[in-house]
């Protein structure tokens, strides 16, 4: 077994979860103690990050093992946990591309980081577009359905 500590909190003003309209949420990323104001030193020259953080409001009685359908709609086929991006995961991790709007001393203040106020974050890297997809991405339709509203408020109608 291993043990993994925040680096960080967010600070935002969603305090309960929802499934929609993320895109124009600005959260500060504020380090711990632990870490000094240089570590993320830099970090302003990219245009977005990687952001990997905990679902710490997601209770054990929460996580899906087995199929289901997405956001429990039956016109949705059921897929495993692992082939969509909900919350209730049996680790409890989420990841998200963000914005980077600028740097203020330990902190970081990004648009689009689908995480509450209070959210521990586990890890920041910086988006490098050559370790994007090289070929075109492809998802399901339903997939494209649940994000329509997802990112609604950063320009999404």
């Amino acid at each position: 077994m291993f043990s993994v500590q925040p680096i960080a909190f967010v600070h935002n003003e969603r305090k309960e979860i929802k499934d929609d309209e993320w895109g124009e949420v600005r959260s500060r990323i504020t380090l711990t103690e632990m870490y000094a104001e240089e570590s993320i030193q830099g970090i302003e020259d990219f245009s977005h990050i990687e952001v990997v953080f905990y679902f710490h409001k997601v209770t054990d009685e929460q996580i899906q093992y087995f199929a289901r359908h997405p956001r429990n709609n039956k016109d949705y086929p059921e897929v495993g946990i692992f082939a969509q991006r909900g919350k209730n995961r049996p680790n409890r991790i989420g990841v998200t591309i963000v914005k980077v709007i600028k740097r203020e001393g330990k902190s970081i203040i990004v648009e689009g980081l689908d995480a509450i106020n209070g959210t521990p974050i586990l890890d920041i890297k910086p988006i490098m577009k050559e370790f994007m997809p090289k070929e075109e991405i492809h998802q399901p339709k339903w997939a494209t359905d649940i994000m329509r509203q997802y990112w609604k408020g950063n320009g999404v109608k």
